[in-house]
């Protein structure tokens, strides 16, 4: 271990780049995800109805419609034909979320990414073990039960206990029993399993991955041959295992981190103090050759 992996996550980075720029899209997240929360809790807590309903199913200034394209597939199984409307909103999401990646919803909007962020940062702390982590496609196994349920009973079964929804209606009637839901994921990414809801339970985060398999935005290891192995990107990305592929790629191959479960967080962006990571499209192949070393040994400026 060099004396580098052994300094506290993103030390290095914060050191070299500043705070500001160490932080710069865990910031974005945050304001994204308390943007978007805001657009729907200033009509029932102020009267400003910009945007009527929840993530599952809302409409903008009066106009605009959108629709969870999850719950439009649990109502079409269920034998429910939805409005025109529900229509056209489901096709507006599944077309953004297919272009800029299905999991960005994951990352930048979902309200409960803070929540098990939170339990993440003090699992960290407290030096708690890994603890059960079960199979990633286990969360695919939950979206086709999810659709089968729906099937079965003629309901949109997940909403029922859908801790996004709950959490939504919650700040908006009374937490309730909410609460205890939000908090029994809390304790399960705290004790039971690390990152466990998201990674590897979340029907939903499996949906929007499956949506956005060839989504054009992509993090790129455009820099990879500058990778000094900190380890400190591995430490931060909720998918860790998107990573080794482009990062440690043979010449010649992808540096594009093209796993549907990667969340487009930014987070190996942020903490990487020697710029290995960047955001582009899925067709920018290019990789950065670093200059030869120069006549005392060390690499060129």
């Amino acid at each position: 271990m060099t004396a580098r992996t052994r300094l506290p996550v993103g030390e290095e980075a914060i050191r070299l780049k500043g705070w500001w720029r160490a932080h710069c899209f865990l910031l974005l997240r945050r304001l994204s995800q308390a943007f978007f929360l805001g657009l729907f809790l200033v009509g029932p807590w102020f009267g400003r109805w910009w945007v009527a309903g929840t993530l599952a199913g809302s409409r903008s200034f009066g106009i605009l419609p959108l629709t969870d394209p999850m719950v439009l597939a649990q109502s079409l199984v269920a034998g429910h034909l939805p409005e025109l409307t529900a229509l056209i909103g489901a096709l507006i999401v599944l077309a953004a979320y297919a272009l800029i990646g299905g999991r960005v919803y994951c990352s930048w909007v979902c309200p409960i990414n803070p929540v098990t962020d939170a339990a993440h940062w003090l699992h960290a702390k407290l030096g708690l073990q890994k603890g059960w982590q079960p199979k990633r496609h286990t969360r695919l196994w939950l979206l086709a039960m999810v659709l089968v349920v729906s099937a079965l009973t003629g309901t949109i079964a997940w909403e029922v206990v859908n801790p996004i929804t709950m959490l939504h209606r919650g700040l908006v009637f009374g937490m309730g029993f909410a609460w205890a839901l939000v908090a029994l994921v809390f304790l399960f990414d705290l004790l039971v399993s690390r990152r466990g809801w998201c990674g590897h339970l979340c029907p939903v985060g499996a949906f929007y991955g499956l949506l956005g398999t060839h989504s054009l935005l992509r993090v790129s290891a455009t820099r990879r041959a500058a990778c000094d192995d900190c380890m400190e990107c591995f430490a931060v990305c909720p998918e860790n295992h998107v990573i080794a592929p482009a990062l440690r790629a043979a010449p010649g191959k992808t540096p594009l981190i093209l796993s549907p479960d990667c969340t487009n967080c930014g987070r190996c962006v942020d903490v990487c103090s020697v710029n290995v990571f960047e955001f582009t499209h899925r067709f920018d192949q290019h990789v950065e050759v670093l200059p030869p070393p120069d006549r005392s040994g060390t690499t060129a400026a």
